[in-house]
């Protein structure tokens, strides 16, 4: 009786810290997506400095949430059902097209520096691909959320 509870609580505290990392996650990818735009936006105003900034900004904020959900899906998997599963690995999917989205601009912005405009567009262009793509696995993982709205209701486990 006394293992059965041991583990019961050993599951609790996993969730619990689950469940805390969540909202920083999300606030990383929040903040990732602000920093990403100002960065396009100060590409299109040619203030390549800033937006090289911003673009790190960004790249830091994805991989800070990507490291902790595979922190997540390696260390606590077997706390944590199918549909969670699921749920983290359309985020991963999400973050690692945000990422290669992010080294893109960050290319682009280089060609831009050197005025070579045509290979810059290429990764700019490069670039809006991948957060197009991107965004069909965020709204993925919204539909993960609503159909399974008792169990993301249940615990704090939404980005």
């Amino acid at each position: 009786m006394l293992f059965i509870s041991a583990t019961i609580i050993f599951i609790d505290s996993s969730m619990d810290s689950i469940n805390k990392t969540m909202p920083d996650i999300s606030n990383s990818i929040v903040n990732g997506d602000n920093e990403y735009n100002e960065a396009v936006q100060l590409v299109n105003d040619k203030n390549f400095d800033e937006a090289k900034n911003k673009a790190i900004s960004a790249g830091k904020d994805y991989n800070s949430s990507l490291d902790k959900l595979n922190d997540i899906r390696n260390n606590f998997s077997s706390d944590i059902n199918n549909v969670q599963i699921e749920y983290i690995d359309t985020v991963i999917k999400e973050l690692e097209l945000k990422i290669n989205a992010v080294n893109n601009l960050k290319e682009a912005i280089g060609c831009f520096e050197l005025n070579s405009n045509y290979t810059g567009t290429t990764y700019a262009s490069q670039a809006n691909d991948l957060i197009y793509e991107s965004s069909e696995y965020q709204y993925e993982r919204d539909l993960i959320v609503e159909n399974n709205s008792d169990l993301f209701k249940q615990q704090n486990f939404i980005i």
